[in-house]
């Protein structure tokens, strides 16, 4: 039986879908920074406090105030550390974004990128400017106000402008070369898609351009990066872990093979059947024939 706890969080996470924007100030919603799926939305984090942030896998320790940017893509956890720790977060998805003609700047932008800056350090006078737009949003967001989500978006805005007119932090703590901290980031991507949970909603990224776009980098440098540490080409690890879970969907769902095979991304079941054989071996349906 599903919690109290679990139907809030599932509320939460449908109320955010349907707006595509939250904003809230930590100190009286501290609980809320925990409460969404974050491989859905983009973040933009302004705290005062002492915390460590991990980011792919870079660290970063800092007291004082900063400015943070997540990116649904990249892995990152966040650590704190004070008693007393303020500021105000925004959430936001890429659709909700994407309704702007200047969308594509911002996400874009070295504040969100594999290789950028997450991180920056804010002054006194930046915080009080930047706490301004951030109580705007939340402002806004209550309102009834015809055109809130384009004010909101003007919002965001002014946010990664006056952001991308400051110095990066520099103060990373880098521990793996280059080639492993792109792979790992591939594979976290990879994995961020499974389990599929409906034939409704078919995977997106399923090949090494989707997600040499979705890390902005060249297909060439992440296939060279994905194979000099583990010695196989980025389609091989995409196609056995699609491979893998087609077995477990055969084996565990009453789904038919048309619905499998459209929830994995293949238009038509023959191509499904062709690819499966291929990783495995065996055809779909010998694997579902064995669990009856």
């Amino acid at each position: 039986m599903e919690s109290k706890k679990e139907r809030s969080l599932s509320e939460y996470n449908n109320q955010l879908k349907l707006k595509g924007f939250n904003a809230f100030q930590i100190e009286e919603d501290g609980s809320a920074t925990k409460v969404y799926s974050r491989k859905d939305f983009y973040k933009i984090c302004l705290t005062t406090g002492k915390s460590i942030i991990n980011y792919s896998d870079r660290s970063f320790e800092h007291e004082g105030t900063i400015l943070f940017f997540g990116n649904p893509h990249i892995p990152y956890s966040w650590e704190t550390l004070s008693t007393t720790y303020i500021g105000y977060t925004c959430l936001f998805s890429e659709e909700f974004l994407k309704l702007s003609d200047r969308s594509e700047s911002i996400l874009n932008s070295p504040l969100f990128k594999f290789e950028g800056t997450p991180i920056l350090k804010i002054s006194e006078e930046q915080r009080i400017y930047l706490n301004g737009l951030f109580q705007k949003m939340i402002t806004e967001q209550e309102s009834d106000y015809e055109y809130k989500d384009d004010l909101i978006r003007n919002y965001i805005q002014l946010i990664v402008h006056e952001a991308l007119k400051l110095e990066p932090s520099k103060n990373f703590a880098h521990y793996k070369n280059a080639a492993s901290r792109l792979s790992s980031v591939f594979f976290e991507l990879l994995e961020r898609q499974f389990p599929v949970e409906s034939p409704d909603k078919p995977l997106i990224l399923r090949s090494p351009q989707d997600f040499a776009g979705n890390l902005s980098v060249h297909v060439n440098y992440l296939n060279k990066a994905v194979k000099e540490i583990t010695g196989k080409p980025t389609s091989a690890h995409i196609s056995e872990r699609i491979a893998h879970e087609a077995k477990a969907l055969l084996q565990h769902t009453d789904w038919n093979i048309a619905e499998i095979a459209y929830a994995l991304g293949f238009e038509y079941p023959s191509y499904f059947n062709n690819f499966f054989k291929k990783v495995t071996g065996e055809t779909p349906s010998r694997v579902r024939a064995l669990e009856i």
